[in-house]
């Protein structure tokens, strides 16, 4: 009896990750059979599109990596023939789980940033989706700045025909020509994006066969990295000895590689529907990479002085693991302290994801030296049904973080002994739901355990607003920055990245009152703070913050409330 394409699915699934246990030669004649067969719905065609990507990125020989990019190759016609047999898409194109094949389209709305990005790298491909728009009024407020003599039909005249005007302007290239529009308007930077951003425009951008998609998506490296054994699990993973290993070696690129990588990162996270502050606004002349074995390259990089955060430090980044993306970056630090958002591309998360995590977080420590790693709720389940569904809080935990809310350890430790107890006990998706409540943490042994428990940032910012509108002091006394930091020698700014670093600290030691008493050394390496925040590196900002112990106790206490 013939095997149904969905079996055929299933046994290749369940068995890619036992690359030892199995012949190669059975993944290759698996995967031809598959080949073979006739796909009636997106669904499973997606499904064997992501288990050749996983067999390219983790092969277990030659011959499998060869066959399965071979078939991917064959994906932009395997979409065209479901298209003409009127076959549902949207399954497939609207999720971000197995977005961004050969063939398929992406709707989805973009800043303006990114919008113009696209349609200047992909030109042609991308175009405004009017089906189902809903906001015409708002291209009223909008559109007479670049069209004459719409005031009089749009000031007055009730069902504005809006479409029609845009195509008579444009040549039914409405994207292309609105872009131009903004971009030889006078308007600033944050205005364009500000105005562009509040018409809600759904943008539609068909992929075809272009290097960006997830099919695609691909750097050329010199070796690849077979697996001729099983991958290695979570259960074989220790943190504390990865973390206790030599520093990781991080080499800086050129500019011009760094361009591509951020450019690749970029990509790889747009077709999935993600745009991160760091991948649209990366320091191309601030890439590292640290090659960490089995075919695993980690790139990362932080934000040009213009671009930065006021206090804290910023570094984006992703994997590559034999030349394919397989996750991204994003991690912010204070002193020695970093909260941590790592996404494992759905396609590869059975994948060795605990080790490369691990080495990830071996880079971060040796590139900013923190000591304490924290993880959004939402990474382990708030608000994110499928963390809760992956049960994300128990590959954090048995990795050795623990939950900075006292309650929520106190029943972590409830559940880890109803699961020795009862074997094949699941906690249930309520109590997990309950255990994302809250960050959780991985302090290194020389880490202030539980110092940074009940820290955040947005509790100094929201006392600052407390302290009355800072925004009309700054407005009316341009001084109150050199008077604020005269007592340190700072000198006065010679750009706007200076100027705003120096704006933003004198805010905060107005919230820091003994900072004038502080003897010459700590004013002085203060002074070397401030200036690195716009004329350094990230980085290298990052590390003099940790130096600066009386700072750091200052700035704890501001952000800190009560233990619960």
């Amino acid at each position: 009896m013939a095997r149904t394409v969905d079996s055929l699915l299933t046994e290749l699934e369940q068995k890619k990750t036992r690359l030892g246990d199995i012949d190669s030669q059975h993944f290759k004649k698996l995967v031809a059979r598959l080949s073979h067969a006739r796909f009636y719905d997106a669904p499973s065609l997606a499904r064997f599109h992501d288990l050749l990507l996983f067999l390219r990125t983790f092969p277990p020989s030659v011959a499998v990596f060869r066959q399965s990019g071979a078939l991917l190759k064959t994906f932009l016609p395997r979409i065209k023939k479901l298209l003409q047999a009127n076959v549902d898409l949207s399954p497939i194109q609207d999720e971000e789980e197995f977005a961004g094949i050969a063939g398929t389209t992406l709707t989805t709305m973009l800043d303006y940033d990114e919008a113009r990005w696209l349609a200047d790298r992909f030109p042609g491909h991308l175009e405004i989706d009017w089906s189902g728009y809903e906001h015409f009024g708002r291209l009223g407020a909008t559109l007479p700045r670049f069209m004459p003599l719409l005031e009089e039909d749009a000031f007055v005249e009730p069902d504005v025909p809006y479409l029609a005007w845009l195509q008579a302007a444009s040549h039914k290239r409405d994207l292309k020509w609105l872009i131009a529009q903004f971009e030889h308007s006078d308007l600033s930077p944050t205005l364009k994006s500000e105005i562009f951003g509040s018409l809600e425009l759904p943008i539609r951008w068909s992929l075809a066969d272009c290097n960006a998609t997830r099919t695609h998506a691909q750097r050329r490296t010199r070796t690849i990295f077979f697996h001729r054994e099983n991958l290695i699990q979570r259960r074989d993973v220790s943190l504390a000895s990865e973390l206790a290993k030599p520093p990781l070696k991080l080499n800086r690129v050129s500019v011009r590689e760094g361009q591509t990588i951020i450019t690749m990162c970029r990509e790889a996270t747009s077709v999935r529907y993600r745009e991160l502050y760091g991948t649209t606004r990366g320091d191309t002349s601030d890439v590292v990479r640290a090659d960490v074995g089995r075919g695993v390259e980690i790139f990362l990089w932080g934000l040009p002085a213009n671009k930065r955060l006021p206090l804290r430090a910023y570094q984006a980044g992703f994997t590559l693991k034999n030349g394919r993306p397989i996750n991204y970056i994003e991690a912010i630090s204070l002193f020695e302290c970093m909260e941590i958002g790592f996404n494992t591309f759905y396609a590869y998360r059975d994948g060795e994801t605990a080790w490369i995590y691990a080495q990830v977080l071996r880079a971060l420590h040796r590139r900013l030296g923190v000591k304490c790693i924290s993880v959004y709720p939402y990474q382990i389940g708030k608000d994110n049904e499928e963390a809760l569904a992956s049960g994300a809080f128990w590959f954090y935990r048995k990795l050795g973080f623990r939950p900075v809310k006292r309650e929520l350890e106190h029943l972590a430790k409830r559940e880890e002994a109803k699961i020795a107890a009862e074997p094949g006990y699941r906690t249930p998706l309520r109590t997990l739901r309950r255990l994302a409540e809250g960050h959780v943490v991985y302090e290194l042994p020389d880490a202030d355990r539980g110092a940074w428990d009940n820290f955040r940032v947005r509790t100094i910012g929201i006392e600052l607003q407390r302290l009355g509108s800072v925004r009309h002091v700054f407005r009316h006394d341009e001084a109150l920055p050199a008077r604020t930091l005269g007592s340190l020698g700072v000198k006065p700014p010679k750009s706007d990245a200076e100027k705003r670093a120096q704006n933003n600290f004198a805010l905060l030691l107005r919230m820091i009152p003994d900072f004038r008493r502080w003897d010459p050394v700590q004013k002085s390496s203060l002074v070397r703070i401030i200036h690195a925040k716009s004329n350094s590196t990230d980085a290298a900002y990052a590390k003099l913050l940790i130096q600066h112990h009386r700072f750091r106790k200052a700035i704890q206490r501001l952000g800190s409330k009560p233990k619960t």
